[in-house]
């Protein structure tokens, strides 16, 4: 029960997106179900810091990467908070323990060539599934949303006279983002094929499947990743990758860490920051081909 109310605090009380509630059930599952089939502990009162460092040494003789195990570490960090504060437990067993260290991670993109190529040269199909298709990947590079965000958006969300398209993102916080005109008539196109494939669709969703149903995670990831397979060999080849090109190319051009910030719809400025990395590499390269001395030893 105590599980059930956490998550139920989670979900109501924080307002958790159901992607994120789901991770944070499956972490807390696989912990229960590992204290008591290794530790042999049939409650958590009886947890100490000892069995989480030996959770967490678990999952990393898995081969599981340390961010994994860090992210597993903060559902552990949240629940027993949650319990003490509901006089569940009195002291904490998670005090103790330290998160692995984990390596910078910079955001693969995609290259501008790559995207040109996906947009001017690959071949979509005919009808509603195309037009879906390729109406997905230029709002996700356009726009910068999040595949969730582009999932939920409904038709009112889209705002053709003021230029731009209402986003509900994480923690249910509403933002504005503009849409070129070049955007806008794409959209209108799209909307053209799914009120001619769906004159009778009983969703109001941007995006439906192809039987009119509103689209789902899995096939919004297959849909990206199969189009995008076609033009990088890139690891990241999901909707996150054209998140990321989105913000890069931004930085790039010198847009400023503020505006990407709330383009991006983060809350911290320091999620943001990672996208000055490609920013900086590419001024040392304009530094190096373009200073005097830049290549010299005596400078």
């Amino acid at each position: 029960m105590r599980e059930k109310s956490f998550l139920q605090y989670l979900q109501y009380e924080k307002r958790f997106s159901p992607n994120t509630l789901a991770a944070y059930r499956k972490d807390l599952e696989q912990f229960l179900q590992f204290i008591e089939e290794e530790q042999g502990l049939t409650s958590v009162e009886d947890v100490g810091h000892f069995h989480i460092r030996s959770w967490i040494v678990h999952l990393i003789a898995q081969g599981r990467a340390a961010r994994t195990a860090n992210r597993k570490l903060s559902t552990l960090k949240a629940y027993f908070r949650f319990l003490i504060r509901r006089n569940h437990l009195k002291v904490d067993p998670t005090a103790k323990v330290s998160a692995p260290k984990v390596g910078k991670r910079l955001p693969g993109s995609l290259k501008r060539s790559e995207l040109a190529q996906l947009f001017q040269q690959v071949e979509f199909e005919n009808g509603y599934s195309g037009a879906r298709g390729r109406m997905i990947l230029e709002l996700l590079y356009s726009t910068g949303m999040r595949r969730s965000e582009a999932m939920n958006l409904d038709l009112t969300d889209i705002d053709f006279h003021s230029s731009q398209i209402r986003i509900l993102g994480k923690g249910n916080k509403e933002r504005l983002v503009p849409i070129s005109p070049a955007l806008a008539d794409n959209l209108k196109a799209y909307l053209n094929e799914r009120n001619e494939a769906f004159p009778n669709a009983g969703s109001n969703r941007l995006f439906l499947t192809d039987k009119g149903q509103p689209l789902y995670p899995k096939l919004m990831y297959n849909i990206v990743h199969r189009y995008l397979s076609l033009v990088t060999s890139n690891a990241q080849r999901g909707p996150h990758a054209l998140r990321h090109s989105f913000a890069t190319h931004l930085s790039e051009n010198g847009a400023g860490l503020n505006a990407i910030k709330e383009l991006l719809g983060h809350s911290s400025l320091a999620s943001t920051q990672i996208y000055t990395h490609n920013s900086i590499e590419r001024l040392k390269q304009v530094y190096k081909n373009a200073h005097p001395k830049a290549g010299l030893d005596d400078v």
